[in-house]
């Protein structure tokens, strides 16, 4: 059995895919996994039932997305011209087994990934995503038409990069009652942050950031924490299932803080840092903010540095257990959805996977 994928989105967490398919081709055990489809605005809708070719997929994107490459194969087929429907049509094609979504998605409405994703799995297609905006706001009915249709919907992705976190809940955890956790989930607020301490001033500091591509031109919903408020009530609702949503998150970003604030810190040996965290109290209730805190030398939390990530839970049996790492680049983001196909492959039943 083979996964046909459909590529929704061709930035660089998609190309990043097509790369590491390439990296790991023949490595991944019985995986076998072929491109069939693929959509973007920047150069429309391509298909091809027996698999694009990687390297013409690559050679589109390093050619500033001309199809040249892509028209060499007479099997594909390509339309210049995409809107939503063409794109929804292409995600029901019977040449279509799992759609990874990966577009560019309004926070506020989850838009388009969320009708991307609606119809993908009303048609009975697998769906993989790195897109906070359909889980955030639509985790509950998206997993519910799941179940319905008999498959699955993965979102590793979508809160730490290529660091395994939900996955964590979902296995090495198990077993555990998990009572809240705290996360620093915003590289681009840490490394501002880090800055700040240098000595840095905060204009230069973003600025910074946006030169080495840590942040956009555009870096309010990193630095006021909307990017932090979106991944907590993905966590919440994962491990509790409490249809938490962005309005129950309070949530306060780090522009307020002075270059006063962070040297009176350190002073004390204390560090700011942006926290996303949330608690489930004993009723069952769940309380969640996004804000600003200044942590002590021994926090887990203290010393994690530049764009790295990391989120502790709190838990009954092992107290305190933190997971740390990338939490942002193309090719860590495009780990998260191989690492979410292998698992769906192993969860078909189909064969057995090892890396």
């Amino acid at each position: 059995m083979a996964f046909r994928l459909a590529l929704i989105g061709f930035g660089g967490v998609n190309q990043g895919l097509v790369e590491l398919l390439k990296i790991k081709h023949g490595k991944l055990g019985g995986l076998d996994l072929s491109i069939t489809a693929l959509a973007d605005l920047r150069f429309g809708v391509v298909s091809n039932p027996k698999g694009l070719d990687l390297d013409a997929l690559l050679e589109t994107a390093a050619n500033g997305f001309s199809i040249d490459a892509l028209r060499k194969d007479p099997n594909t087929q390509i339309c210049e011209e995409i809107n939503l429907n063409s794109t929804l049509e292409l995600i029901a094609s019977d040449f279509v087994d799992v759609v990874v979504e990966a577009t560019f998605t309004d926070p506020h409405t989850g838009e388009p990934a969320l009708s991307h994703c609606h119809a993908a799995l009303k048609h009975g297609k697998h769906v993989v995503t790195t897109n906070k905006g359909p889980i955030a706001l639509a985790h509950s009915s998206l997993a519910r038409l799941a179940s319905e249709q008999c498959v699955q919907l993965k979102y590793e992705g979508a809160v730490m990069s290529g660091t395994p976190v939900i996955r964590q809940i979902d296995t090495t955890l198990r077993g555990c009652e998990v009572n809240g956790f705290a996360g620093i989930l915003n590289g681009t607020s840490n490394f501002v942050l880090d800055r700040l301490a240098q000595g840095q001033d905060f204009d230069a500091a973003v600025r910074e950031a946006q030169v080495l591509g840590y942040a956009e031109a555009n870096p309010a919903a990193d630095l006021e924490g909307a990017d932090v408020q979106l991944k907590v009530v993905i966590l919440a609702n994962t491990l509790w299932n409490t249809g938490l949503t962005r309005a129950d998150v309070p949530c306060r970003g780090i522009s307020l803080l002075t270059s006063q604030d962070i040297r009176t810190a350190q002073s004390v040996g204390r560090n700011w840092k942006l926290i996303g965290s949330a608690t489930r109290h004993a009723d069952g209730s769940v309380s969640a903010s996004v804000e600003p805190r200044e942590l002590s030398a021994d926090h887990p939390l203290h010393s994690i540095s530049g764009v790295t990530n990391a989120v502790t839970f709190d838990t009954d049996v092992l107290g305190n257990v933190t997971i740390s790492g990338p939490g942002a680049g193309r090719r860590e983001t495009a780990f998260a959805i191989l690492s979410d196909l292998i698992e769906l492959a192993e969860q078909t039943g189909k064969y057995e996977v090892r890396a």
